[in-house]
């Protein structure tokens, strides 16, 4: 144990806490050199960096740890649970149909824009969106798929479902983070000039100032100090949800493949439909959305969804210590495939807000929920009013329940672009 690399998963994962620790503590410090560092250089970079740069040094040898396995096959599914256990589906729907039509309308944006974007860049560069069997830069391109349609989550969820090389994996890291924070960094910019941009497209605002009052008023009503008794609570909920989810979905794949060749045949397109994980996803996230119907759903007050996003980031360290930096600029032509991609996103979504006349808040926060996720739908809501935090997370979690169809969609049409 006293040789490098540590090869013991109880050093390996206290050094990927000490990684996030690190990140997060630093991250805090709102003046100084560390306050420059992450107006430049994204949180969530650093959390993949770090481990990144611990295995790719020798330091830890990842190839004989079973903390990716821990956190994929047991954190992830539990953050699922505690992330959708809060989703108000009458909530969004009373939001207003122009708020879910600016979502799904950049739900939409991703689903078409990843094959089209592949389609778009092989005219001039052919090699770049080839590559064979798991080395196929469309399902690299899936992970980004599900990055962009709620967040890392689901991001896990397709790497694990469509198996794309982990060593290449950085340099999708890169256009994910690069591409979303250019993306975001444009929207922020927008918010200064918001009275403008909703003259230019004749919109209502109205409905955001009620919002605002409901939303602060449920905010309130819902937080509590939380207890022991919460903590359990939460814990009964997540990981007897990841056992059910783990049951259902290795039976349910097993059922598929006895019984249709379409899915046994690993050369179809549909043969993913028969992955383990895949369907302990989809179930895990039923059982969330499922409980939401309860008095469960309370317990996003107790901060279910804080928990969900600390296990969330310790699968980030756990991949990032999988990521060759050697590899990361492998294939820089792939920064193109992002930047028609978003191009693309963001064309129907201001195509579409003009047409229907939605104002700029829902389409900077529709966006950024599906892009961004959890992790920053909420900043930018909060840029146009402290009060609309929420409506940002609230938008953000269904993008976790559309996240595991929507990308697996994209990744599926983006397999066809690539052979086209």
């Amino acid at each position: 144990m006293n040789q490098l690399p540590f090869t013991e998963d109880t050093v390996i994962f206290g050094l990927l806490c000490l990684c996030l620790g690190f990140v997060f503590y630093t991250s805090s410090i709102k003046t100084g050199f560390w306050k420059k560092f992450y107006g430049i250089v994204p949180t969530v970079l650093m959390c993949y960096l770090l481990p990144a740069i611990l295995a790719s040094t020798g330091i830890i040898n990842e190839r004989e740890s079973q903390t990716y396995y821990i956190a994929s096959r047991y954190l992830l599914p539990a953050a699922l649970i505690l992330m959708t256990l809060s989703i108000d589906l009458k909530a969004i729907i009373n939001l207003g149909s122009k708020a879910l039509i600016m979502f799904l309308t950049g739900t939409a944006g991703i689903v078409i824009g990843g094959p089209l974007a592949i389609l778009i860049v092989s005219i001039f560069s052919p090699e770049t969106v080839g590559g064979n069997d798991f080395d196929a830069v469309w399902r690299g391109l899936a992970t980004i798929a599900g990055s962009w349609i709620g967040g890392g989550a689901n991001q896990a969820a397709m790497l694990e479902v469509f198996q794309y090389n982990q060593e290449k994996y950085g340099g999708m890291v890169l256009i994910d983070i690069v591409v979303a924070n250019i993306w975001m960094a444009i929207l922020l910019l927008g918010i200064g000039k918001t009275k403008k941009i909703d003259k230019w497209l004749k919109a209502d605002t109205s409905s955001i100032e009620e919002l605002k009052q409901k939303v602060s008023s449920h905010t309130a009503k819902i937080a509590r100090v939380t207890s022991l008794h919460d903590f359990m609570m939460m814990l009964l909920y997540a990981f007897a949800g990841v056992g059910i989810a783990h049951l259902l979905g290795f039976h349910f794949a097993e059922f598929l493949e006895s019984n249709f060749e379409v899915i046994r045949n690993k050369e179809k397109i549909l043969s993913s439909l028969g992955s383990k994980f895949l369907w302990m996803v989809v179930f895990a996230t039923a059982f969330g959305i499922g409980l939401s119907f309860t008095k469960a759903k309370n317990y996003e007050g107790a901060g279910a969804s804080k928990i969900g996003g600390m296990f969330i980031y310790i699968l980030v360290a756990t991949i990032g210590m999988k990521m060759d930096l050697g590899r990361v600029m492998e294939n820089p032509g792939l920064i193109a495939i992002g930047l028609v991609w978003i191009t693309i996103h963001a064309g129907l979504l201001i195509l579409v807000a003009k047409l229907i006349k939605a104002p700029y808040f829902f389409l900077a926060v529709g966006s950024q929920a599906n892009v961004g996720g959890a992790a920053s739908a909420p900043v930018v809501a909060a840029e146009f009013h402290p009060s609309l935090t929420s409506v940002g997370i609230l938008l953000a979690v269904f993008g976790y329940v559309v996240g595991t169809a929507g990308a697996y969609l994209c990744a599926l049409l983006m397999e066809v672009a690539s052979k086209v």
